[in-house]
């Protein structure tokens, strides 16, 4: 079977509007403020009706295609105003979008094309060459709609491989306007796939009910959850919402998130197609931006960095808040912001594809990452048992209430990551904490990085998070290396700031001033800059293999 839906069963937390659907709420949006601006893309405005408008072109052109409610079709696509048109699109026609890191190799391409069964791809014309050399081998495509034109050899490898091209630049401004389409559902499905830093990308599969509650936070992240379109439409203010910096890539799962989270409060969302932290900066000063948001310390650093240097130059004044989610956010990053605009107020959202919006990560003086306590947070052994709190027992964090229904087409691993645990499915976040006699959770890190060096544990985040507190640190990845004696020892790749450098014995010498000496890394490779993803997610692959031919 290769829907996992059939294995999903309610659950008492959460109790809510099953027939919840994002498209349904973004038409009651758009009704409810058409002219207010929804996007600005790289310097664009487009309002709430265009967007709908084109939303809704867009589905009658899948429809025409071939994509029928059910199908699952591949955004293979930068951050640009098409791409948030196919997404919603998408919702509107049933259909299950599936998202592209735009830096997969063709190799990469195939695994996921096929894993997922996606029958059509929409593909950025920048990478026809790459998604030219994937199409032999894919087993589902039908249809490529190719936006800003079709390039010559990626219609001849289609025509090669019997799959029909079409330009959607050409045929999407002839299609109806008219929001004509069968009714979206809460059961319609929406897959979130991982990034696949330390193996193959999953699909995680949800229903659009879910979807909405855990990783649109319910329509209204600061109070009471709203359980109709109407509902969310009716607490939109008339003249406007927050105007939020979204640096991330709608590819990601935490840019889509936050994206669709602030359109659901009414939002102006400014967005970029490329990330280049200066124009970032730039634009919450021209455009006065009020939310800046971002993906851990990958783009956090060099967002930081601009704004240090530009501090005499820009006016950040309208800014109130920043926020990350989908990635650690280290405490010196955020001090260093904090420094140059002490008056805003910092979040740092702790959250998975497997989960959704999981709340806030507090941090401590000692640099923990905590989060508060909660029904839906709790904590498990290996044997899926539950750790009572005050334990001083290391566990498996759980979500419980609106979870995925499972990993497209893989029961085996949703078997395993969507137990049930007491009665109610859970979801198994893969990272590790402990829980305080409060039922607060100290936020280890990730168990699927844990080094084990002759029986002691060490988590890459902590380890991480004490590096990028040393000065002349840019970036850090920690990973485990080879050990004759011990099994594994802790090594780190290091990108230092421009024209600053410190030895090994200078770092080692720093970070026995925080960490226990078996945490401190035995071998530290000093690299130009630190590999992760369009939405700054580590590597860690590659930085395992990088500690490893050191």
């Amino acid at each position: 079977m290769t829907d996992a839906a059939a294995d999903h069963t309610s659950d008492p937390l959460a109790g809510t509007n099953s027939d919840m659907n994002q498209a349904l709420v973004f038409e009651a949006i758009a009704d409810k403020i058409p002219d207010n601006l929804l996007l600005t893309m790289d310097g664009e405005d487009f309002t709430y009706r265009q967007i709908d408008d084109l939303a809704n072109q867009m589905g009658h052109l899948l429809k025409a295609n071939g994509v029928e409610p059910g199908n699952h079709i591949a955004l293979y696509m930068k951050n640009s105003t098409p791409h948030l048109a196919a997404i919603i699109a998408s919702m509107k026609i049933r259909v299950a979008g599936i998202n592209v890191n735009y830096r997969y190799t063709p190799a990469e391409l195939v695994y996921l094309f096929n894993d997922s069964q996606s029958t059509a791809v929409l593909v950025d014309s920048e990478f026809a060459e790459t998604m030219a050399a994937a199409l032999p081998k894919l087993e589902t495509v039908k249809t490529l709609f190719a936006v800003g034109g079709v390039q010559e050899v990626l219609a001849t490898a289609a025509a090669e491989a019997g799959v029909a091209v079409v330009d959607l630049d050409a045929e999407m401004p002839k299609q109806s306007a008219e929001r004509d389409f069968e009714q979206a559902r809460g059961d319609d499905k929406w897959i979130v796939y991982t990034g696949g830093t330390t193996g193959f990308p999953k699909g995680v599969q949800w229903n659009q009910s879910d979807y909405y509650y855990a990783c649109l936070s319910g329509g209204n992240p600061y109070g009471d959850k709203r359980h109709s379109p109407a509902e969310v439409a009716e607490h939109i203010n008339p003249d406007g919402g927050f105007r939020v910096v979204v640096s991330a890539p709608l590819m990601h799962g935490a840019g889509l998130f936050t994206l669709l989270t602030f359109v659901n409060l009414g939002g102006h969302l400014l967005m970029f197609r490329d990330f280049d932290p200066q124009t970032i900066v730039e634009t919450v000063a021209e455009r006065q931006g009020q939310l800046l948001v971002f993906v851990g310390d990958g783009m956090a650093v060099p967002i930081t960095d601009a704004i240090v240097a530009n501090k005499d130059k820009l006016d950040f004044s309208s800014l109130f808040m920043v926020a990350s989610g989908g990635g650690i956010w280290s405490k010196a990053t955020r001090d260093r912001l904090l420094e140059v605009l002490p008056n805003i107020m910092t979040r740092d959202n702790f959250g998975a594809s497997e989960s959704g919006n999981d709340g806030e990560l507090a941090i401590t003086e000692k640099a923990e990452l905590t989060i508060p306590s909660s029904a839906k947070i709790g904590l498990i052994d290996e044997s899926n048992n539950p750790i009572a709190p005050g334990s001083e027992e290391v566990g498996y964090i759980v979500r419980r209430g609106h979870i995925p229904v499972g990993y497209w087409n893989d029961p085996e691993k949703t078997a395993k990551t969507f137990p049930v645990v007491e009665g109610r499915r859970v979801s198994i976040l893969g990272d590790m904490g402990q829980i305080r006699a409060d039922g607060t959770i100290v936020f280890l890190g990730r168990g699927s990085g844990t080094i084990n060096t002759g029986g002691e544990k060490v988590f890459p985040e902590e380890v991480e998070q004490a590096l990028k507190a040393h000065p002349a640190v840019h970036d850090a990845l920690v990973a485990g290396a080879p050990d004759e004696r011990f099994g594994q020892k802790v090594a780190a790749v290091v990108s230092f700031r421009e024209g600053q450098h410190a030895s090994f014995e200078d770092l080692t010498a720093f970070l026995r001033e925080s960490l226990a000496n078996y945490k401190v890394p035995k071998t530290i490779v000093d690299v130009p800059e630190i590999r992760r993803s369009p939405a700054g997610k580590a590597d860690y692959k590659w930085a395992k293999d990088t500690v490893a031919a050191n």
